[in-house]
């Protein structure tokens, strides 16, 4: 059986993008996300976005990645799977870094990867139009990922993958190049909660919904250095310096997680977690040569320690009462 040549576009790029060690890839077509953009909409209007303002603009293009693209057709998705076969070490006086933030950065390492695909398009098509984004731009990623094929929206709001968990970055490819596309897969949570149930701060506030007021992630990420933590953030750090994997600590699809092939994801230094004295002590120069196209970089020193100092007197007090 012979295949059109949109039908041997669709897989020669499909294999490209697993070449270039992507670990997923699925094509949706380009359509407005009127659905996704009513829940993202209310979402917004209940606060559950927090500081985060940004998150208020630009709803053209979230709702249509044309406002984005002119004549986007369709949107090209990959996962890079991050999960490397290391664990946090239960020691006094150190804080937890999320597994997504032991190596580089992957703002460093995807984007190249992505410019491949996109040259590669480009190739086939040479009038096709590209736009590549991870995590940088406008764009409702999870819901392009479900849309795509990679994976369902799971109850912690991380896209799940049957194939490889939930440990896995999304990078998008905007084009006027036409594909075949992708169909949702089925929503394979049933009726488990585990992540819900095992959040320190209960930021799951419902199946599928996250209140990032709440959210240790949001707090240790995101907030100025010069923004402390309320009282019930601090008695619920749970040990966490940097971000808060928990959720998908807990999530049964992650237990047969392969190890990415990606070794720029490798713990730096073979540390998961951080001696919070040290850290409290770093001088900027310090934090710079170490945290070096690291996603802890993104907290500044400021607030790296402010973290450190409300973990260590968190830790502290549990030590007293014990």
């Amino acid at each position: 059986m012979k295949h059109s040549p949109k039908s041997q576009n669709t897989h020669h790029i499909k294999q490209f993008a697993l070449d270039a060690g992507f670990s997923l890839v699925g094509i949706a077509q380009a359509v407005l996300l009127n659905d996704e953009m009513q829940n993202f909409s209310e979402w917004l209007r209940q606060g559950f976005h927090a500081g985060l303002g940004y998150m208020e603009r630009n709803d053209d293009k979230r709702l249509d990645v044309g406002a984005i693209l002119p004549g986007t057709r369709s949107v090209v998705v990959v996962a890079q799977n991050y999960y490397t076969p290391h664990h946090h070490k239960d020691s006094a006086h150190h804080g937890k870094i999320s597994r997504y933030a032991w190596g580089d950065d992957y703002h460093d390492v995807i984007p190249a990867k992505l410019e491949r695909i996109a040259d590669e398009i480009k190739r086939l098509d040479p009038e096709a139009a590209t736009k590549v984004y991870t995590d940088t731009g406008a764009i409702l990623e999870k819901q392009w990922a479900v849309r795509a094929g990679i994976g369902w929206q799971g109850k912690h709001s991380n896209i799940i993958s049957r194939e490889i968990g939930s440990w896995f970055f999304i990078g998008i490819i905007l084009t006027t190049a036409e594909f075949d596309y992708d169909s949702p897969m089925p929503d394979y949570c049933g009726t488990c909660n585990a992540c819900q149930q095992a959040c320190p701060t209960s930021a799951i506030v419902q199946p599928y919904v996250v209140d990032a007021r709440k959210c240790l992630p949001y707090w240790t990420i995101e907030t100025k250095p010069d923004k402390d933590f309320p009282p019930e953030v601090v008695q619920n750090l749970d040990g966490w310096l940097f971000g808060c994997d928990t959720c998908q600590d807990v999530c049964p699809w992650n237990r047969f997680q392969k190890e990415s092939s990606e070794d720029r994801f490798q713990p730096r230094f073979e540390e998961t977690t951080l001696n919070l004295n040290v850290v409290k002590q770093m001088t900027p120069e310090e934090f710079s040569t170490r945290f070096r196209k690291s996603p802890l970089k993104r907290s500044k020193l400021a607030g790296l320690q402010r973290n450190a100092s409300a973990l260590d007197k968190q830790q502290k007090a549990d030590e007293n009462d014990e």
